[in-house]
């Protein structure tokens, strides 16, 4: 693909200098280094590894543009977008632009994660030891799962179930480009060839992977798989799937609920609840939730934020004691997300809630009580926000504790859309909720069709 090869030669130089720097290696000159020596020993293939977590936690992707495209395409009326930038404008206007500079990153940095993960799965070889080779094959499956399931979300029209979902997703490429000559001009595959890549992914990442990642707590293990795929199942109406996922994960008892709702954010470190967490630090990363949701005072843009939450979210709640609806904090005249008030603050990715979530509203969809009752899962979840406890159960108010736990995480659009539901006047699978392919990605590659809706 075109446009990924140079900033892919460059990540991966970059990333072998510093190898070499701390492990002597005799290798050639810095300025003679070619691809075939970036990627030819296990040490600089790991380090391709972290290098692809890095890039997933860019802001442009997993560090808050992607959460912001969900929650202003989605939004109507409890959000206000304040700010300056045209691109989020034009997701709350529902007028999305193939120019638009948010959905340009967000194809050019999902496609960067492949890319790096392609490289690493092409060059597994290079792992004797078999439990490392193992634990690296599964982390990339991981990650390259992640990207493709939210570019088939965010840029195909919505997975339909028990339809052949023939509608154009995205391209999947799984040749790692890191010489010219390698570069391609892929077209785009369905729907479903998309979410059975993404799944076999994810069942290839659960048997690779241990369930506790013996490197270092953030990166991934087979638990985290289970609880993407217990997602990918639910935006597929796949209820017995995303049931025994999430229970399987729930049932580990690897995590467990912070103590106070509060407690799950705004951290530098993964809290009890984390299954993935996007790290961000003083010196690595930008948390652009922060950039957008938070005003000045606590690292965002603008003086009053540039995303500020409006009376129709508040409308939600009918317990004065349930934190989740107080987690807010004042701004200049404006009110604001206290999820995203701490600039350095790891971004959550994967919570255990979100878990406890998906079993309720499966086990309720399909009359089952697999780990626990609906109304067990959904009071506990009530009880860590000192809400009172209820006492009857229906898809409802299922659906509302979702929307008051997950606020603001990036599941807005997501939701809608599998649910069918509408935005204002416009249909779940209207064309406009649907992102254009990049005007650049169209003009670089002839293979490349362009959405419903959008010129090409």
């Amino acid at each position: 693909m075109k446009i990924y090869k140079t900033h892919t030669i460059i990540f991966l130089i970059c990333g072998f200098f510093i190898i070499a720097c701390d492990d002597n290696l005799d290798i050639e000159p810095e300025q003679n280094l070619t691809p075939e020596a970036a990627l030819g020993s296990a040490v600089n293939i790991q380090n391709i590894l972290v290098g692809a977590y890095d890039l997933l936690g860019q802001e442009e992707i997993y560090s808050g543009d992607y959460n912001l495209a969900s929650e202003l395409i989605a939004n109507t009326g409890e959000l206000a977008w304040k700010g300056t930038f045209q691109g989020p404008a034009e997701f709350d206007r529902k007028a999305i632009t193939s120019s638009n500079g948010f959905v340009t990153d967000y194809w050019i940095y999902s496609y960067y994660v492949s890319n790096q993960v392609n490289l690493v799965l092409e060059n597994i070889d290079k792992f004797e030891d078999l439990q490392e080779r193992s634990i690296v094959e599964g982390e990339a499956k991981f990650l390259r799962a992640i990207v493709y399931f939210d570019l088939a979300r965010f840029y195909a029209l919505p997975y339909e179930a028990g339809n052949s979902n023939d509608q154009l997703a995205v391209p999947i490429v799984t040749m790692g480009v890191s010489d010219a000559p390698q570069i391609d001009y892929p077209a785009r595959n369905t729907v479903e060839e998309v979410y059975a890549f993404i799944i076999q992914d994810l069942d290839d990442a659960i048997d690779l992977l241990p369930a506790k990642n013996p490197k270092e707590t953030f990166y991934a293990n087979s638990l985290a798989a289970q609880a993407l795929l217990a997602r990918v199942y639910l935006q597929q109406a796949n209820y017995t799937g995303a049931r025994n996922a999430a229970n399987a994960v729930i049932a580990s008892e690897a995590y467990s609920l912070t103590e106070e709702y509060s407690s799950a954010f705004n951290n530098a470190e993964n809290s009890t609840e984390d299954i993935f967490a996007l790290q961000i630090t003083a010196q690595d990363g930008i948390n652009d939730m922060n950039t957008f949701w938070a005003i000045r005072e606590f690292g965002g843009r603008s003086l009053t934020g540039d995303v500020t939450v409006e009376q129709p979210y508040f409308d939600l709640f009918d317990d004065e004691n349930d934190a989740r609806a107080i987690f807010f904090y004042a701004g200049n005249e404006t009110l604001l997300s206290t999820k995203w008030q701490n600039q350095f603050a790891n971004v959550p990715f994967l919570r255990l809630a979100e878990m406890y979530l998906i079993r309720a509203e499966s086990n309720f969809r399909m009359g089952t009580e697999e780990g626990a009752t609906p109304l067990e899962d959904i009071n506990i979840l009530r009880a860590r926000a000192g809400a009172k406890a209820i006492d009857n159960l229906d898809l409802g108010s299922i659906l509302l504790e979702r929307k008051k736990e997950l606020g603001f995480e990036g599941f807005a659009l997501h939701d809608i859309k599998r649910l069918k539901k509408s935005i204002g006047n416009l249909a779940y699978d209207a064309n406009t909720l649907v992102l254009p392919i990049p005007q650049r990605e169209i003009d670089a590659n002839p293979e490349l069709k362009q959405n419903p809706g959008y010129t090409n």
